[in-house]
């Protein structure tokens, strides 16, 4: 699929991109490639699990969560994008959202949601590297013809196209079946076929699907390594979008809400997905990963927790932006690593590419930086240090080091707020970010950096010629 895609690019788009700094390809495999499974939870604050502070505070405790982290790295500033389908391209893609989306936006599900077709997603860099890819959960990056998840690189998926609140309307009172609006369905696909609809997506299955991802990536997991095939497992869980609605078996189960009863049946899930990878043998070739999209629900009603940061998803604040990171890789990773240098999830594209010896395309803009070195403990430091943040396509701030500045804020309502003069915040000083003047004297010298990753960016932004087609 991605070979395709090279194809069809425009001799003089490659020269655009020519005189924007290419990337190399990866360096050759090693003789066994490693299984990568990686778990991706939604609108998932940082406060959630027992490692970050979360679990039993929480309302239920997280040991099989936590236990990644102690036979593996956690990353204390891992960042994301604001919301759901940016996040989820700039992971797909190691581009930010913004640059896979540089096409003006439509009316909502127009043809320009979610990622464009001209993409070369990590399913497809994975799967030309001899993987098995399989999908299991929400994809949330495009749901027409030729741009759901079998399309991009998975060989097989079972979820929805969509998001969870989808699942409020089967069931409420007030729905017109009239207007021209399609519930969402679960959906199976397998590459080279259409997509097919299955049951509605209510509340009665949302509450069930997650149990059904696992158990459906538990059997995609077994079938590949009796067929002895690498394999990339990814599963973009429901929970805890809203409405967060607990499988029969954990409702009512601890006791402290429904929040903290999903808390605990993820616990158990991943669980699950740790114990057959360690039955098949196959714990020291396997790359495991857990981590959100966003934080926590931009809605005044959720339960979530961003722990000791501000804000929500939606919001250019780090309780949207910082949500855990935990990777496994016995032999590989050194165990009880911990770090509070930055990392992006744009990073991962490059960083599995490298790991697994997959092309990193060079005919288009990467901002994902190699993180293996740093996360296999052969170098004490992050591979990056800066950032942008993006509200959707608006750019709204960066971060360097230990520090944020933000060119704009949001009121109490969520709207945009232009300010007299940039708000410059010590993350380390002032996590909550509520009061820049009153450190802002102590740091006016980082100016200078925090400016040069805004211009640098936005000089790479008008170079960028942005995809070629839909």
């Amino acid at each position: 699929m991605s070979i395709h895609k090279r194809n069809q690019i425009p001799p003089a788009f490659l020269l655009a991109l020519i005189l924007v700094t290419p990337l190399a390809l990866a360096e050759p495999a090693t003789e066994n490639k490693p299984n990568i499974v990686l778990v991706l939870m939604d609108n998932f604050g940082y406060g959630e699990i027992g490692v970050y502070g979360g679990g039993i505070t929480r309302g239920a405790p997280t040991p099989r969560i936590d236990s990644i982290a102690a036979e593996g790295f956690q990353l204390t500033n891992y960042n994301v994008e604001a919301e759901c389908t940016p996040s989820r391209a700039a992971l797909m893609t190691g581009r930010y959202g913004a640059r896979t989306r540089l096409r003006p936006e439509g009316p909502p599900r127009s043809l320009w949601y979610g990622i464009s077709k001209w993409e070369i997603t990590l399913a497809e860099m994975l799967s030309d590297s001899g993987y098995a890819t399989g999908m299991f959960g929400k994809w949330h990056l495009g749901d027409t013809e030729g741009r759901f998840p079998t399309d991009q690189g998975f060989d097989e998926w079972y979820g929805i196209p969509n998001s969870s609140d989808r699942a409020f309307w089967p069931d409420s009172d007030s729905f017109q079946a009239d207007a021209g609006v399609e519930f969402t369905y679960i959906t199976t696909s397998k590459r080279g076929e259409t997509p097919k609809k299955h049951e509605v997506y209510g509340r009665a299955k949302r509450a069930t699907i997650d149990r059904e991802i696992t158990d459906h990536a538990i059997d995609f997991i077994k079938r590949k390594a009796k067929a002895n095939q690498p394999f990339f497992a990814y599963l973009p869980y429901t929970q805890t979008h809203e409405p967060v609605d607990a499988h029969p078996d954990f409702k009512g189960k601890t006791g402290n809400g429904s929040f903290a009863d999903v808390l605990a049946q993820t616990d158990v899930y991943v669980g699950e997905l740790l114990d057959t990878i360690d039955e098949l043998g196959l714990k020291d070739n396997t790359i495991f990963i857990f981590t959100s999209d966003n934080g926590r629900e931009g809605i005044r009603r959720s339960f979530g927790s961003t722990g000791v940061w501000r804000g929500t998803m939606f919001s250019p604040y780090e309780g949207s932006l910082r949500v855990p990171f935990l990777i496994r890789w016995p032999g590989k990773i050194p165990a009880k690593q911990v770090s509070n240098d930055i990392v992006h999830t744009i990073d991962l594209f490059p960083t599995l590419a490298k790991l697994v010896g997959g092309d990193i395309p060079q005919d288009r803009i990467l901002d994902g930086v190699d993180q293996s070195d740093f996360l296999m403990g052969k170098v004490k430091k992050s591979a990056r240090e800066s950032m942008v943040v993006y509200l959707t396509s608006e750019l709204f701030g960066a971060k360097w080091r230990n520090w944020k500045i933000l060119l704009k804020e949001l009121d109490t309502n969520y709207a945009v707020k232009d300010i007299a003069y940039t708000s410059i915040y010590n993350l380390i000083i002032d996590p909550k970010e509520e009061e820049p003047e009153k450190f802002y004297l102590d740091d006016t010298w980082v100016d200078t950096p925090l400016w040069k990753v805004i211009t640098d960016h936005q000089a790479s932004m008008e170079k960028d010629p942005g995809a070629p087609d839909a």
